[in-house]
Parts: C-alpha cells; structure tokens; sequence
C-alpha cells in the first residue's frame, strides 16, 4: 500500500489510508478511495458518474487533455502516476495483463475511472484473445469491451483448448477456440474410412456470445435446427459439462431412421446399403445408439499435446488411424525415454479411448529382410519373435540384478559385486548397439512392403520407409475383455506418417498426422502430461 500510495501522490499530508482514516471521511470521496471487488468485470467501477464518463470520453475522443493532478514546478519530472496526462495512463494499463486491472483499480478512484476506457480492453482482447474483429460495432449493442472480456473472454477462460468428451468407449476430440466474438466448442472427426491422409472434419457442438451487456449466452448446437438454448458448467479447471435445454432440436421429423441415415452419411460418408460386411454394420448401428444417449449432457476433460524433445524420432502429436472395421481413429504419440507410446483419443468396443494402443521399443530396431523375403509373413515372425524373446531375457536379466542389488544393500554396507555383472555388460553393449542405429545414422529409405497375407483398409501405403522397430499392440474382445499385448512392427514412413503391423491379427494400421494447429493445448509441465495420460487411462479402465 506504501507503494501504491507514493505513486498516486497520496501520502501522509494527501490522506494516507493507513494514518489518516477519520481524515478521509471528512474529506470525502478521496481520490485514494479503495474498491473492494477484483473481477475483471468491475475493474472499471459501477454505476455512471457524470466526472468519470467525461473523462473517460475525453480519453477515447481525443478531447484536450486538462492541466495534470497536482503537477509539479515547471521542468520538474512527475513525481507520480496521478500527474501523467490520462492518455499516458490509457497506454500504460493497456499493457497489463487483464487479470491485473482490478487490483489496479482498487488504489484509487482515478485509475478506476481511467479503467473504464474501452482502449484498454480493446487491447487486452486482441493481445491476450486474438479477437481481432472491429470491437468498436459493440458500442450498437451497447456492449463494451469491458464486458467482452469480463462477461465473456475471462469468465470462459478455463474451457479454452482440447478436451475429450465422456463418451463411453468411443471418446472424442474437442477444440474450444474464440473465435470472433464468440467462443465455440468444434468436435474434430476423422476423415470417412479409409482415407487416411485426407483432412480432419469438424462440426460446432456449442458456442457462448454476448448479446447484451447482462450476461453471455450459451447455445446448443447439435441438431439440424440451428442454434437453441444450452448451458456450460464449469466443474473444475481441467473438467467442465455441457447441457442442452431444448433436446427437441435434436429430433428429426423422420424420426429415429432419418435421424441414423443423417448421422451415417456425415459420420461413414455412405449408407448402411453401401456396407457389405454384417460385422460392420453391426459396430455402426451400436455406436449410433450408444452416442446418441449423450446428446443431451456432456462431460468433458482436458487433454494437453504431448511435449516435444531434440532427441524424439519424429515430432509427436496427434494422428489419425486406420482400425479395420472400427474405421478410423484418433491416437496420441508421445516419447518417454526408449519407448514411444500411442494413446486412443477416439476408440472402440473393444480398445476403448484412453487405452494404450501401441507401444515402440526404441532400443529395439528391426532390421528387415530384403523386398523378397519381407513378402513372407513367416520371415517376418520369426525376426520379430527373435526380438520378443531378447526383450524377454533382457527384463529378466534386469529384474535380477535389482533384487541382488537389494539384497547386496541389506548385508552389507559396501554391495559386493554382482554375480550377473557379464549378463549385465552383455545386456548394455545390446543397447548401446540399439542406440547406435538412429534416425540420422540409419538408410534415408528402405523398400517396403507388406507381407502377403497381411490385410490393411488402406493399399496406398508408402513403398520406402526409414526405419523399423519391435513394438507391442493391445488386442483384445468385445467389452475390453482379456486385453493383451502381443508383438508388432512399428514403420516409420516419414515425418508424417507411420505404420504397425499387428502379427497376431495380420493386420496393418496406417497413422497420419493432424496437421492443425491448436491453441490453448500446450502442457504446463512433462509431470503434468505424464498425470492426464494416467488419469485418461483409468477412467478408460
């Protein structure tokens, strides 16, 4: 308060708060005056005061500026904030971080009144929002810039981002964006199976405007009605739900078999007609009925990008997947040390989202045979099931060096050396020759092609690839039941794109990456990735 005090120009001969309480009050409204509320919305005061608006219109206007607060002997520099001209003051809090103009406009009744200038919140939308629209139509609907980012940009500030909605086993990817005046919730959707390569899909789910300086408005939609009623509840920081108060909007006068050929061709690209395999069939018509249970009310949870290191094979990200008859679906890639991890985004019946898809040995290369032999599935298993047992006995190896380690500890203070000391050389010297073939040290490209037998919902694969590595695949039934790891090949393609090779299924997924750029999606810290990937994990669980 002292230095808020110095800087106004308040102090003990101008009724400082702390020493001269009972001589404000006879003073009146002083100009030390405090205010008490910290949101953003009232950081610009409350009702109208005939010497505020004339200031504050003289600061947008451009009106002549009067002599400054107390100023000093010519030539003398101010000595505080309150003798700056307000257009001065105007630039200066602009500058600020919006979270910051309530506290800065409790010191004192000047800088609340200089806070009700629309250019200060103008900039703070542009600058901390990207809302680069002509704010200045508000002053239409008598709605200010103030309110914008009050009412609307601040108070919806913690829904910005990616999230996945609560979607049983299907899951889902939700970018909340402002865009324009508006903030809108866009469900991202792979393009129709099995054109992997083409770009996302997206549709409105919600979106929240201000249409009076009251409060912001919240709408549903979902529907082919246009937008109706709806309402956002904030739960927590990483958790919010969505309800729609006029689920009439969602109906179809056709009823429900309008409302599944509609929902088919914008989800499939085709009619049920057009989809030859009965199991098939099957998965679309529970799905449908499955998701539309959530029309109503969703639950969402945040989900950042995965944090990117020099030393990553390639950059991870979001990707879009082929899943056989599942069609396609959303993964995460991510790197933790050796290993490379695939997440479900979006899953299935029997991979539900959230699940550990895939997962790549980076210590653990694959050297392919030549174009000829690698159309032999059998050549193909016996190279990788020679990698799953050294993966094997390397596990083993290590589990018991860590109990003779234990055991060394609790004899003795000083561990006696390690009967397993030549496995363990043995063992860094395989890594050490893993870590030898990177990237960079590996063939640009290599022939590549997918054993016979093999199936893939996608035939335009590339034919070169960089590099291989042994890797695990979470199959399992219906229900996630009996879910096991089995063994794989994971394909580097390109930057861009790569592949498994599910042995024990003798299927091929194709992986292609997302390219949009989301805001808002970054992760604070790699602790706190690390904690979404379990959390989403569980809740799949």
């Amino acid at each position: 308060m002292a230095v808020c005090a110095r800087l106004c120009g308040v102090g003990p001969a101008r009724g400082c708060r702390r020493r001269g309480a009972a001589r404000e009050q006879r003073r009146g409204a002083a100009d030390s005056e405090p205010d008490t509320d910290t949101d953003p919305e009232e950081a610009g005061g409350g009702g109208g005061v005939t010497e505020d608006e004339e200031v504050a219109e003289r600061i947008e206007g451009g009106r002549p500026a009067p002599p400054p607060v107390e100023a000093g002997p010519a030539g003398r520099a101010p000595l505080s904030l309150l003798e700056l001209p307000p257009e001065l003051l105007v630039q200066i809090f602009g500058s600020l971080p919006g979270t910051d103009l309530p506290s800065l406009a409790r010191v004192c009744t000047t800088f609340r009144r200089i806070l009700r200038t629309d250019t200060i919140w103008r900039r703070r939308c542009r600058e901390e929002y990207g809302v680069c629209e002509n704010l200045r139509k508000l002053e239409i609907t008598g709605v200010s810039c103030r309110d914008v980012y009050a009412k609307l940009l601040h108070r919806y500030r913690h829904i910005l981002g990616l999230w996945q909605p609560d979607i049983g086993p299907y899951g889902g990817l939700l970018n909340v964006v402002v865009d324009g005046l508006f903030i809108i919730g866009w469900m991202y959707l792979p393009p129709h199976d099995p054109h992997v390569d083409d770009p996302m899909r997206f549709k409105p789910l919600f979106r929240i405007h201000l249409m009076e300086r009251k409060c912001a408005t919240v709408e549903c939609m979902y529907g082919h009605k246009g937008p109706h009623n709806g309402h956002i509840q904030i739960v927590k920081k990483d958790e919010f739900s969505t309800k729609c108060n006029q689920t009439d909007h969602h109906r179809m006068s056709g009823g429900r078999q309008e409302e599944f050929r509609t929902w088919l061709r914008e989800e499939w690209g085709r009619t049920l007609e057009d989809i030859f395999h009965e199991h098939m069939q099957e998965l679309i018509l529970m799905k449908f009925i499955y998701t539309s249970q959530y029309d109503n009310c969703l639950t969402y949870r945040r989900i950042y990008l995965p944090p990117s290191s020099p030393d990553d094979l390639i950059r991870p990200g979001l990707f879009k997947g082929t899943y056989g008859s599942h069609g396609l679906e959303i993964v995460m890639l991510s790197f933790h040390g050796k290993k490379a991890k695939g997440t479900k985004i979006t899953g299935d019946p029997n991979i539900p989202a959230g699940q550990q898809t895939v997962e790549i040995d980076l210590a653990h290369p694959l050297q392919l045979p030549d174009i000829e032999n690698l159309r032999d599935f059998s050549e193909l298993s016996r190279i990788v099931l020679e990698v799953q047992e050294q993966v094997r006995r390397e596990e083993q190896e290590q589990e018991q060096r860590q109990e003779e380690e234990e055991r060394s500890q609790q004899a003795a203070s000083q561990p006696a050396a390690s009967p397993l000391g030549g496995e363990g050389a043995q063992g860094e010297e395989t890594a050490a020759g893993a870590e030898g073939m990177t990237p960079d040290k590996a063939p640009a490209s290599q022939p590549f092609v997918l054993p016979m037998g093999v199936i893939s919902r996608n035939e335009d694969y590339p034919r070169t690839c960089r590099i291989c590595f042994y890797g695990t695949g979470l199959i399992a039934g219906h229900g996630f039941t009996s879910p096991e790891r089995t063994p794989g090949v994971f394909v580097l393609f390109d930057d861009d794109r790569f592949g498994f090779i599910w042995l024990e299924l003798k299927s091929f997924s194709l992986y292609s990456r997302i390219k949009v750029s989301f805001q808002n999606a970054e992760a604070p810290s790699r602790e706190a990735f690390d904690e979404m990937l379990k959390n989403i994990q569980s809740l799949a669980t």
